[in-house]
Parts: structure tokens; C-alpha cells; sequence
């Protein structure tokens, strides 16, 4: 059951970038999660902090619910629109540059719902077929 929604629109960074700070806080406490991004040496973890930080708050509107049993329900970085700028290039021709946006969703629970993923070594073996 989702308790509280934070969302972050138009955030100056690649959501590949976004991504990559959001994997290390997927399914946390979101107290653990904020101490994580705090350590994190990208900027994208100040964005995914601040989001973090507004669903904890929203949450914490609500008097049933203590914010030391809040999870990480789910958190995504989708993309948001991009800018396109021109630059000269050589022999008189311009290039684009693509500045990328993102959109940063976070949503809390009190229960944990950690998505797996199958590791290699998890996966059936294939049958190998010999040739005569």
C-alpha cells in the first residue's frame, strides 16, 4: 500500500545519470536511503535527496505512520523533454547539442517490495547441441 508520492519534473541532468544514483537506494529504508545519497559523490543524488526528502514529508502528514517503517516502494527517472541548441561545427555546418531533462518519481510504503532480478548463475542451462 503506497503511503505518500513525491515527483521532481524538468531536472536538468540525463535520466541515465539519474538512474545510476536511484539503483543504489531501490527497495531501502528510505532513513538508509538518505544517508546513501548524502555519501553519494554524484549530483543526481542531491536531486533523488530532495525528492526523498518532500515523500518522507507528505508521509509524515499523516499521524498513523512513523517515519522510521517508510520504504522505497518505487522509484523511477523517466525522460522529460529535451533542449535542443546549435553549435558551429567545421566547414561552416552546425551540430546539435541535446540538452536532456528528466522526471524523478518516488513512492513510499510500509512494506517492502523488493523487485529481484534473475542473476546468470540463477537462470536453467542451456542444452548444447553437438554436431555429427
Amino acid at each position: 500500500m503506497i503511503i505518500s508520492k513525491a515527483y521532481t519534473k524538468y531536472i536538468r541532468i540525463s535520466p541515465q545519470k539519474l538512474r545510476q544514483a536511484i539503483d543504489l537506494v531501490r527497495g531501502e529504508k528510505a532513513n538508509q536511503a538518505l544517508l546513501i545519497l548524502a555519501g553519494s559523490n554524484k549530483k543526481a543524488g542531491a536531486y533523488a535527496q530532495k525528492t526523498l526528502k518532500s515523500a518522507i514529508s507528505n508521509a509524515m502528514q499523516n499521524p498513523a505512520v512513523k517515519e522510521d517503517e517508510l520504504f522505497i516502494s518505487k522509484i523511477t527517472a523517466d525522460k522529460g523533454p529535451m533542449l535542443k541548441r546549435y553549435r558551429a561545427a567545421a566547414m561552416g555546418r552546425a551540430t546539435m547539442i541535446r540538452h536532456r531533462t528528466s522526471h524523478l518519481k518516488v513512492e513510499l510504503s510500509k512494506t517492502v517490495q523488493k523487485t529481484r532480478r534473475p542473476k546468470e548463475s540463477q537462470k536453467a542451462p542451456q542444452k548444447r547441441r553437438v554436431r555429427r
